[in-house]
């Protein structure tokens, strides 16, 4: 072989090596969910995977700590009141921030197909009242924060506006659950939907037990008891729909 068909050959191969690198390098983040789009909306959905367990956390901690509350009589919203209040003000309010995120990656990655828009539009209601529940605090009742009366008290303005915050999102958060129960039963994932069907009537249940209760501890604990759970279903789907991206 000739001096010049070496270096044709080298310049072919050279060629065709720099096609091939630029080519995968194109395919490749696709490949691995790492396109900026894939980004933007893996990045929205991990603060589903995060915002349930942190709203958990904190507030059970203050529950256990705060004087003269307690977690079988008093929800958590009354948590918002007295001077270590702002703890669950500010709980509230990025919860609800981060719930919205959420529900915006939700959108994202469901594209088209049953629960694909009113699924993240009702979460997305939710995580809106709870900011407002955040800048609207409950009444101070049946003995709490300490010095407070020990039965039932009055009815103020923004602890109206608290309340019905809370009716409008629970309402929708339950009704996000049997949504996105349509979208797993579509998918044939029959457990996730009937998971989801299970969370949605348990929190409905628990928000209509405290509702009616009148701070009995049956009905707070009810209530406290669909919390954890659907702040724990939440994060179960983020995540799972976090992986559906990973692995396009």
């Amino acid at each position: 072989m000739t001096s010049i068909q070496q270096a044709a050959v080298r310049n072919d191969w050279a060629v065709r090596n720099d096609w091939a690198v630029r080519n995968d390098r194109a395919v490749r983040p696709e490949r691995a969910g790492c396109t900026p789009e894939s980004r933007i909306t893996k990045s929205l959905l991990g603060y589903g995977v995060i915002a349930g367990p942190l709203y958990v956390v904190v507030a059970l901690s203050q529950a256990l700590a705060r004087d003269g509350f307690d977690p079988s009589r008093h929800a958590w919203s009354l948590l918002a009141l007295g001077a270590p209040g702002w703890i669950q003000i500010g709980n509230l309010i990025l919860t609800g921030l981060m719930t919205i995120a959420f529900a915006a990656g939700l959108r994202r990655c469901l594209g088209s197909g049953a629960g694909a828009v009113w699924a993240p539009r009702l979460i997305g209601v939710y995580g809106a009242s709870l900011i407002v529940a955040g800048i609207f605090r409950a009444d101070p009742t049946l003995g709490f924060p300490v010095g407070t009366p020990p039965g039932q008290g009055g009815v103020s303005w923004h602890g109206t506006v608290h309340f019905s915050a809370g009716a409008v999102g629970f309402t929708a958060l339950t009704i996000g659950c049997f949504a996105v129960a349509r979208r797993y039963a579509e998918e044939a994932r029959k457990p996730w939907a009937v998971a989801s069907r299970i969370v949605g009537a348990a929190f409905l249940a628990g928000f209509a037990a405290v509702a009616s209760g009148a701070g009995s501890s049956a009905a707070t604990l009810a209530f406290t008891a669909g919390v954890v759970l659907v702040c724990g279903w939440t994060a179960a789907v983020a995540v799972d729909r976090y992986r559906s991206i990973a692995v396009h």
